[in-house]
């Protein structure tokens, strides 16, 4: 793996604000938070679903079927679910990279 393929799937190079707006124009789109609880209800892009890391064999069971677009916080724990999920046998899975770079509303709680 060059350093190229490192960076894009750690988000780098992604823009997670087309991403979300990819995921919302399709019904079988689910975008999944990876950060902890806390990290999410200080602030999430509204209608995400929140599996922290830890968790991430939770997220597999629940929405392996559907288009998975990952965040966190910085990309590099996404990366890792991504890993993680397909692994899993998940198919339809993207790290979008991380919050820091969402220009749209975040929602609180």
């Amino acid at each position: 793996m060059g350093l190229f393929d490192m960076l894009m799937g750690m988000g780098v190079g992604v823009d997670i604000n087309a991403k979300v707006d990819e995921a919302r124009q399709d019904d079988n789109a689910i975008l999944l938070d990876v950060r902890t609880r806390e990290e999410y209800n200080a602030g999430h892009i509204e209608g995400a679903v929140c599996i922290p890391l830890d968790q991430i064999s939770k997220a597999a069971r629940l929405y392996g079927n559907k288009s998975l677009y990952v965040y966190c916080a910085s990309g590099s724990r996404s990366a890792q679910a991504v890993s993680m999920l397909k692994q899993a046998g998940v198919q339809q899975v993207e790290n979008i990279g991380g919050i820091g770079g969402y220009r749209g509303t975040v929602v609180r709680g």
